[in-house]
């Protein structure tokens, strides 16, 4: 079961749950309720699928925390609540604690704030994956250096294999293989009733080759050799003398049955939005996703990955800047005042769910004036993306409302490095507490359907 053990103990005294790598918690029926070791800050974050809470030592009762007497009611809620948690915790299609940055032509991540790099990646694998053996170990190293190099292949084939999968829907979305690259389980798509379409388009997108990656896979290798232990790590050093092509151990293909599309994680907050998208009901219009969020958190990158995906159009709130005129005191009071929404409620809003291309007019800030015309193609879906593309003027218009998050700290690298030091200070005494007053006020984040970013778990 990945990521969560549990073990019921003699004469049924409670349940012990273990969420690797964090912490265990026992949970006696007699006794006290412990955590080992003590939780920290984020080391112990349980989604609660379909709940739409976190369960996280901030919020857990005290006898989490503290080992406390509690009654046998309370101890058998929080086992009822605890293990469905963790159980879903298992299936890694969620985001959940995980942040991205993009270095150059590499991704650097995050999880709960802590550096995740090669060497967690392949803990992971082999903890979810007791039969890898030191073939695939030495596979995973690969993979994680050259495993975007390839593609998809062609489409008639890639479409064959994929309709020749089943679906398996108790296997994760998705498996970090490095902080570049992650494995996308076709079973688990088709079990979510993706589009084979989409999962194409991933992988084409993907496609790369890091200029360094000889370096990189040296690197993993020796990362690699210092994590295994026993025979596993006497194997794979024989193994890395030998230089074989890499390939799966044929024992772990009979148990494990292993079929993956290689990825860049640079996609990696498309696929919330993709499954949440694939879910919606047929409405027999355009389907509307809206992106809004924080100033610099991505919204514009990952409109513009999942437009490539889903081949949709998109509407970027930047065109819709407010003309000199309207650039008054009493404006910018106003909770997402911020933005030309009578303009796109006129010039966007009629035309977004009907189908056939449309145009309407964009804002030039070098003259301060409307410039030329943006053309949204037509299309099954098409993606508002920006600040205040949520805005309550515009009603409950998009069929799927996501909010991007990002930490102050770094929003502000993420502008420094964009805009320059200089402009950075405009945005935070500007345009920053105007966003905020407009996510405050206008409660933007409680109506998303999907918050992605700041090492959250999307809700």
């Amino acid at each position: 079961m990945p990521f969560a053990e549990k073990n019921v103990f003699r004469k049924m005294n409670g349940l012990t749950v273990r969420l690797f790598p964090l912490c265990k918690v026992r949970i006696p029926i007699f006794g006290r309720i412990r955590t080992q070791p003590p939780a920290a800050p984020g080391d112990l974050t349980v989604p609660m699928r379909g709940m739409g809470i976190t369960l996280s030592p901030e919020n857990f009762p005290a006898a989490v925390r503290r080992p406390k007497a509690v009654s046998i009611g309370m101890k058998f809620l929080l086992m009822v609540l605890l293990v469905p948690g963790l159980l879903s915790a298992a299936h890694g299609e969620e985001t959940r604690g995980l942040e991205t940055f993009f270095r150059g032509e590499h991704t650097e991540m995050r999880r709960f704030g802590k550096p995740l790099g090669f060497r967690e990646c392949l803990a992971d694998q082999l903890y979810n994956h007791k039969a890898m053996k030191a073939e695939d170990v030495l596979l995973l190293c690969f993979q994680g250096a050259y495993g975007l190099d390839g593609g998809p292949g062609e489409k008639a084939r890639f479409e064959e294999k994929f309709a020749s999968l089943p679906p398996r829907p108790q296997e994760p979305l998705f498996e970090l293989v490095s902080p570049d690259v992650m494995r996308v389980n076709p079973g688990a798509w088709k079990a979510k009733k993706l589009p084979s379409e989409w999962l194409f388009n991933l992988s084409r997108l993907s496609r790369t080759r890091f200029s360094d990656a000889d370096a990189m896979f040296r690197s993993y290798l020796d990362q690699a050799e210092n994590v295994l232990k026993g025979d596993l790590r006497t194997r794979f050093i024989r193994l890395r003398e030998s230089s074989p092509a890499p390939q799966y151990a044929e024992a772990y293909r009979r148990k494990e049955d292993p079929d993956c599309w290689l990825v860049s994680t640079r996609f990696l907050f498309t696929l919330p939005v993709l499954v949440r998208a694939s879910s919606l009901p047929e409405t027999g219009t355009v389907r509307i996703i809206a992106i809004d969020g924080r100033a610099s958190s991505g919204k514009t990158t990952l409109a513009r990955q999942l437009a490539e995906i889903m081949e949709a159009g998109i509407i970027h709130m930047d065109d819709f800047f407010l003309p000199a005129k309207l650039r008054t005191p009493e404006r910018y009071k106003e909770a997402g005042g911020n933005v030309h929404y009578e303009r796109f409620i006129e010039e966007v809003l009629p035309h977004l769910k009907k189908p056939g291309k449309f145009t309407y007019r964009t804002f030039d800030c070098s003259t301060m004036g409307y410039g030329k015309h943006a053309e949204v193609k037509d299309s099954l879906w098409r993606i508002v993306e920006g600040a205040y593309s949520l805005h309550p003027e515009f009603g409950n218009y998009a069929d799927l409302k996501v909010f991007y998050d990002i930490s102050p700290e770094e929003q502000e690298r993420r502008i420094i490095r964009r805009n320059g030091r200089e402009r950075y200070r405009v945005f935070k005494n500007r345009w920053i507490p105007l966003e905020e007053n407009y996510i405050r006020s206008c409660s933007v984040m409680n109506r998303a359907d999907l918050v992605i970013g700041r090492g959250r778990r999307e809700q």
